[in-house]
């Protein structure tokens, strides 16, 4: 490395031109990277619920509904409506009532059954089967389409559904997303300044970071596309995460510039940076990596990106960052000023003098943290964490207050099912606790309507593919205990009459996310630590080391992820399987550099305690200056993100930084301490320089 190092130092101008020429083509990457706003997408094909749904998409062309309600509209203007918005592209049929039954026949003369579906006060509900998938461009250029048609309409309306909801979701990520990155840049740089000796240092820190940060967002073209929250904090984590290893560098350069000229002392601050941050990138990407082993392919999407991101951090550490601190080397001395952050001497000389106590305090907070991680309670529904006053959620909740309205099940059954036994099987649905109401062909034609009168395009709302679709409204709330029980009734029901029977929707997609996860979150967690054992245990050459440390790491985490539970907040499903390998990842890094200059101390002190008293002193400043600065990235977007999911998200990588410096500085070094003996048999060279 140290030759590579002479030659970036040398051609540092060089190495800037690639760069900037690089930095083009990842902008247009950037630019033209879908985003997929529906985390029900990432089901695996092979759920229940993901089958059901394509068999219906294949069938009738579509699966998603738009709930539409007007308010005070005469059923004569709605005829124009509708007839506008089954036109629209992107809309698979309108499920209206005067279609199938003539406006000269008043409400009063309907079934009460038929009308309280569709009549409520002032209230007139038409259903729309939206083609494609939820968060597809050409539904949601639907979604657009039909709000533009009613709103030409002047009547009062209210729309929702998922994709209105995505919809909406995507208007809001747009307008706060620049500020995301920029609130990181702002924060970040203001620690920085005031961490470190110079003012102009975060400058550079960022533009090389940046660098990093555009290759990585712009690669993602080849993936096709990215999850909105992969894209939310992609960036922002990067920043956190690689800022490490730049002040690493920059130390290490500072140190070497006290003895050799510029261009040695960069070489030399390359082969160090690269020596010492090796072990601490190779766990942070393997953390990454775990996520690809959920079955919620979210994981693969964030796992990639942000391991890649890492990758590329690395790689712009020691060759851009360097070129850049080369170049402007003059500026970063001339701007020099005293940091705020103290020495750490009479720090080390309080957490060292009797490690025990420390010990203690660590095996107190163990109890509570793990408690509180077990109890925390995480929320499954999409519309939970988004802003309350968002059309298309004031839309639902007006919905849920009129129709009692809080899920719509699909179920397709076999076409030659008997008209008799269909009938049957909806009858019986019709009484399973909570359901509100039953749609089937069988449910419609009767006395009023004669299967000779109903129209042909009515009929294929209900007829298609070899299937008969049948939709069912509950007035259980997606992802609770009563919806799964009302599911299962349902299904019991369905396949006595079809075995092949398929159910699809919202709430069956939203058990199997749940289930999923649950299963997923336990095999992330274990794979990670796995992962980061081996990694530690290899580069230590040592036994107890990945235990110990991996050990002091987890109760960080598990303090973090326990305080929900104190504060009675619940958290989004994703925030638990993330934050652990995220936090696992980052605060290796901090564990890994005290260790290693615990190592390096010893070989030349004649006292553990002395060792430890240095090795914290000399890397105490670099750990703060790093979880600050990771602090600031992310606590900026946690207060100005109205979704929920990457405000939490942010939020806890953010509390998880100060937790992870804390537990660092204060608890490990104490368990170093008193494991030192036991560390010294069960490693190899652990004293040798």
């Amino acid at each position: 490395m140290y030759q590579f190092g002479k030659w970036v130092s040398k051609h540092r101008v060089l190495v800037m031109i690639i760069a900037i020429i690089l930095a083009v083509p990842s902008v247009f990457g950037l630019i033209y990277t879908r985003t997929n706003y529906d985390i029900l997408a990432y089901l695996p094909d092979d759920a229940e619920s993901v089958q059901g749904l394509k068999v219906i998409d294949e069938a009738f062309g579509s699966t998603g509904i738009g709930m539409l309600v007007f308010e005070n509209a005469p059923d004569k203007e709605i005829d124009k409506v509708v007839e506008k918005i089954k036109h629209v592209d992107g809309v698979g049929s309108v499920l209206w009532l005067r279609d199938l039954v003539d406006n000269v026949i008043p409400v009063e003369m309907l079934p009460d059954e038929l009308a309280e579906m569709v009549y409520r006060d002032e209230y007139t509900l038409i259903a729309i089967n939206l083609e494609g998938s939820t968060a597809e461009d050409r539904t949601l250029a639907a979604v657009n389409s039909i709000e533009q048609i009613v709103d030409e309409s002047k009547q009062a309306y209210k729309f929702s559904g998922l994709s209105p909801i995505i919809s909406d979701m995507i208007n809001v990520a747009n307008s706060e997303k620049g500020l995301y990155i920029l609130l990181a840049v702002i924060l970040s740089t203001i620690v920085l300044a005031l961490a470190l000796k110079s003012v102009f240092i975060p400058v550079i820190f960022l533009i090389g970071i940046g660098f990093g940060v555009l290759y990585n967002m712009g690669t993602n073209y080849f993936l096709g596309e990215i999850s909105y929250i992969t894209k939310a904090i992609a960036a922002v984590l990067q920043l956190g995460v690689t800022m490490d290893f730049s002040i690493f560098l920059f130390h290490r350069y500072e140190e070497e510039r006290e003895s050799y000229d510029h261009i040695e002392a960069m070489a030399r601050a390359i082969k160090y940076t690269a020596t010492s941050v090796s072990a601490a990138a190779l766990t942070t990407i393997a953390s990454f990596l775990a996520l690809i082993s959920m079955k919620l392919t979210l994981g693969q999407d964030i796992g990639i990106v942000m391991a890649k991101g890492v990758l590329l951090g690395v790689i712009c550490t020691l060759t851009i960052l360097p070129s850049l601190i080369l170049i402007f080397d003059p500026l970063i001395h001339k701007f020099q000023h005293k940091t705020i952050l103290p020495e750490f001497d009479k720090f080390s000389d309080v957490i060292t003098k009797k490690p025990i106590i420390m010990v203690l305090i660590g095996l107190i907070l163990v109890i509570p943290a793990v408690y509180g991680q077990i109890h925390t309670e995480v929320y499954y529904k999409v519309d939970r964490g988004l802003p309350q006053d968002m059309k298309s959620i004031v839309a639902l909740n007006e919905m849920k207050d009129v129709y009692d309205m809080q899920a719509t099940h699909l179920v397709a059954i076999n076409e030659n099912v008997p008209e008799s036994d269909a009938k049957e099987m909806i009858n019986r649905i019709k009484e399973v606790p909570g359901v509100n109401w039953v749609i089937g062909y069988e449910d419609i034609v009767g006395p009023m309507l004669p299967k000779e009168m109903l129209p042909e395009e009515a009929k294929e709302v209900f007829y298609n593919g070899g299937y008969e679709r049948i939709f069912i409204n509950s007035s259980y709330a997606v992802a609770t205990d009563e919806v799964a029980e009302q599911m299962k009734e349902i299904k019991d029901i369905m396949k006595e009459y079809d075995q092949d029977a398929y159910m699809a929707g919202e709430a069956p997609l939203t058990d199997d996310l749940i289930n999923i996860s649950n299963v997923d979150f336990k095999n992330v967690n274990i794979l990670s630590v796995l992962i980061v054992l081996i990694i530690i245990a290899i580069s230590f050459k040592s036994i107890s080391l990945p235990i110990i440390l991996v050990g002091v790491i987890e109760l960080a985490i598990s303090c973090n992820m326990g305080i929900p539970a104190y504060t009675g907040t619940v958290i989004c499903f994703i925030s638990s399987i993330v934050i652990g390998c995220v936090q696992l990842g980052s605060t290796v890094d901090y564990a890994i550099l005290l260790t290693s200059r615990f190592k390096e101390e010893l070989a030349v002190a004649d006292d553990k305690k002395e060792a430890m008293r240095i090795a914290l002193s000399s890397t105490a400043k670099s750990i703060v200056t790093s979880a600050l600065s990771f602090f600031g990235a992310t606590v900026g977007v946690t207060m100005i993100s109205r979704i929920d999911i990457i405000s939490s998200l942010t939020g806890m990588m953010a509390r998880g930084a100060l937790i992870s410096m804390a537990v660092i500085l204060c608890i490990l070094p104490s368990v170093l301490l008193i494991c030192e003996p036991l560390i010294r048999k069960t490693t190899f060279k652990w004293c040798e320089n």
